[in-house]
């Protein structure tokens, strides 16, 4: 197989698409582009209406459930989709990033690394899947209606909850579970071998750290990349996210059951300290307090 994917999912954040659609048209051009539209009928629209980005670009269909959108389904079925079109090089961008020019070009010489070294027969090559994460930098507003201009972009720095690779083009993770979807570059072997994202989180929180351990479990590594970037676009956010309460309680209790330890720990303690939760039992599992049961626009009475 030869070929590049950028793949993203979709569900409103129609101008976001759009600024992402021209950051690709500004570097290097991926073969492939497939956009996973979550119970949104006008992504197709949006993406023919920006222009084609790739060589081959394609949308597909993934039906929600309500609010919750299926963020690992449309992951592992946009990325199905790339690699039965012919690609080996899978790149997930989120929605809201824009790419930087050197952004594909890094990731793609990165996989094309990894996918020369397997090649090369070894008596004790240990075949390990690997994962490239680039930079990501959180923009303020725009100044202008039209969108961040360079300088806005040359300007913003990198998230400080992430390594920044200073004095190399990469560097090891020493914790996989700094792993995040916004940004992130796998070959098709390597996704192979992880198995894709766990279908059986829904909504919001929990599928990106199950990921990575499902890629430490697999004996593979987490690369921090130096030349990557994107720039995530700013959009409102609840800090912590009380409208995804309960996904996050269910998705934590799943985490929970299949690896014996809570992830989004920061956001739950907020949670417990505004009395919308309470833990119990043993093993333990978060449920929501009657204050969350409460809460306006919960499904729980």
């Amino acid at each position: 197989m030869t070929g590049v994917a950028v793949i993203t999912l979709a569900h409103g954040r129609h101008d976001h698409l759009r600024a992402q659609l021209a950051g690709l048209r500004r570097g290097m051009s991926p073969d492939h582009y497939v956009v996973a539209a979550m119970d949104d009928g006008d992504i197709a629209r949006v993406v023919a209406e920006g222009g084609h980005p790739a060589a081959r670009v394609t949308v597909v269909d993934v039906p929600g459930s309500g609010s919750e959108l299926p963020l690992a389904a449309a992951r592992n079925l946009a990325a199905a989709t790339a690699i039965a079109a012919g690609a080996d090089v899978l790149i997930f961008l989120d929605v809201d990033c824009i790419p930087g020019a050197d952004l594909v070009e890094t990731y793609a010489a990165a996989c094309r690394t990894t996918m020369s070294a397997a090649a090369v027969p070894r008596p004790t090559k240990i075949d390990v899947p690997e994962v490239f994460s680039g930079p990501v930098h959180y923009l303020d507003p725009p100044s202008s209606e039209s969108g961040y201009t360079e300088e806005e972009l040359r300007k913003s720095q990198p998230h400080p909850a992430r390594p920044v690779v200073a004095d190399a083009d990469r560097e090891a993770a020493d914790d996989l579970r700094l792993f995040w979807s916004l940004s992130f570059a796998v070959t098709a072997r390597s996704w192979t071998q992880v198995g894709g994202f766990d279908e059986g989180y829904s909504g919001y929180g929990g599928e990106d750290t199950d990921y990575a351990m499902l890629l430490a479990r697999a004996g593979g590594r987490l690369w921090w990349l130096r030349d990557a970037a994107a720039y995530h676009q700013h959009h409102d956010v609840e800090s912590p996210p009380v409208r995804h309460l309960e996904a996050i309680v269910r998705n934590s209790n799943r985490f929970h059951r299949r690896w014996g330890l809570f992830p989004m720990e920061g956001w739950l303690a907020a949670f417990e300290a505004e009395g919308l939760i309470t833990q119990a039992g043993s093993p333990p599992r978060w449920a929501l307090s009657a204050t969350g049961r409460r809460r306006p626009g919960s499904g729980a009475r």
